[in-house]
Protein backbone atom coordinates (compact mmCIF):
# COMPACT_ATOMS: atom_id res chain seq x y z
CA UNK A 1 0.00 0.00 0.00
CA UNK A 2 1.43 3.40 -0.93
CA UNK A 3 2.52 5.81 1.79
CA UNK A 4 0.05 8.70 1.45
CA UNK A 5 1.94 10.93 3.85
CA UNK A 6 4.72 11.59 1.31
CA UNK A 7 4.47 14.85 -0.54
CA UNK A 8 5.32 14.37 -4.19
CA UNK A 9 4.34 16.78 -6.95
CA UNK A 10 1.06 16.08 -8.74
CA UNK A 11 2.16 17.75 -11.95
CA UNK A 12 3.59 15.14 -14.36
CA UNK A 13 6.56 17.28 -15.39
CA UNK A 14 7.53 18.14 -11.83
CA UNK A 15 7.17 14.50 -10.78
CA UNK A 16 9.36 13.39 -13.70
CA UNK A 17 12.00 15.94 -12.70
CA UNK A 18 11.92 14.73 -9.09
CA UNK A 19 12.29 11.09 -10.17
CA UNK A 20 15.27 11.93 -12.38
CA UNK A 21 16.86 13.92 -9.55
CA UNK A 22 16.26 11.06 -7.10
CA UNK A 23 17.76 8.50 -9.46
CA UNK A 24 20.88 10.62 -10.08
CA UNK A 25 21.27 11.49 -6.40
CA UNK A 26 20.73 15.22 -6.89
CA UNK A 27 17.70 15.24 -4.57
CA UNK A 28 16.42 13.35 -1.55
CA UNK A 29 12.95 11.97 -0.91
CA UNK A 30 10.54 14.62 0.45
CA UNK A 31 10.00 14.45 4.21
CA UNK A 32 6.99 12.48 5.39
CA UNK A 33 4.56 13.85 7.95
CA UNK A 34 5.42 13.09 11.55
CA UNK A 35 2.98 13.27 14.45
CA UNK A 36 3.43 16.51 16.35
CA UNK A 37 3.51 15.75 20.08
CA UNK A 38 4.69 19.23 21.11
CA UNK A 39 2.43 20.57 23.83
CA UNK A 40 0.30 17.44 23.79
CA UNK A 41 0.14 14.24 25.76
CA UNK A 42 1.81 11.65 23.49
CA UNK A 43 -0.35 8.82 24.87
CA UNK A 44 -3.52 10.77 24.16
CA UNK A 45 -2.42 11.56 20.59
CA UNK A 46 -1.68 7.91 19.85
CA UNK A 47 -4.92 6.78 21.46
CA UNK A 48 -6.90 9.28 19.40
CA UNK A 49 -5.22 8.15 16.21
CA UNK A 50 -5.97 4.52 17.01
CA UNK A 51 -9.63 5.34 17.61
CA UNK A 52 -9.86 7.18 14.31
CA UNK A 53 -8.52 4.22 12.40
CA UNK A 54 -11.24 1.89 13.64
CA UNK A 55 -14.11 4.40 13.79
CA UNK A 56 -15.92 3.62 10.53
CA UNK A 57 -15.86 -0.13 11.01
CA UNK A 58 -17.06 0.15 14.60
CA UNK A 59 -19.90 2.48 13.57
CA UNK A 60 -21.00 0.19 10.75
CA UNK A 61 -21.04 -2.80 13.08
CA UNK A 62 -23.20 -0.97 15.63
CA UNK A 63 -25.87 0.24 13.17
CA UNK A 64 -29.12 -1.64 12.84
CA UNK A 65 -30.38 -2.73 9.43
CA UNK A 66 -33.20 -0.18 9.64
CA UNK A 67 -30.79 2.69 10.38
CA UNK A 68 -28.42 1.62 7.56
CA UNK A 69 -31.39 1.68 5.19
CA UNK A 70 -32.36 5.19 6.32
CA UNK A 71 -28.80 6.44 5.77
CA UNK A 72 -28.62 4.81 2.33
CA UNK A 73 -31.94 6.36 1.26
CA UNK A 74 -30.84 9.81 2.42
CA UNK A 75 -27.56 9.48 0.49
CA UNK A 76 -29.37 8.36 -2.66
CA UNK A 77 -31.73 11.34 -2.49
CA UNK A 78 -28.74 13.70 -2.18
CA UNK A 79 -26.95 12.07 -5.13
CA UNK A 80 -30.01 12.27 -7.37
CA UNK A 81 -30.65 15.88 -6.33
CA UNK A 82 -27.15 16.83 -7.50
CA UNK A 83 -27.66 15.01 -10.79
CA UNK A 84 -31.02 16.64 -11.43
CA UNK A 85 -29.66 20.13 -10.68
CA UNK A 86 -27.02 19.68 -13.37
CA UNK A 87 -29.59 19.11 -16.13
Amino acid sequence: MPDRSRKRPRDANQLARLLVDLSTGDATEPESKQLDFEGKNAAAVLLGQRGGLKGGKARAASLTAKRRKEIAKKAAVKRWAKRLQGE
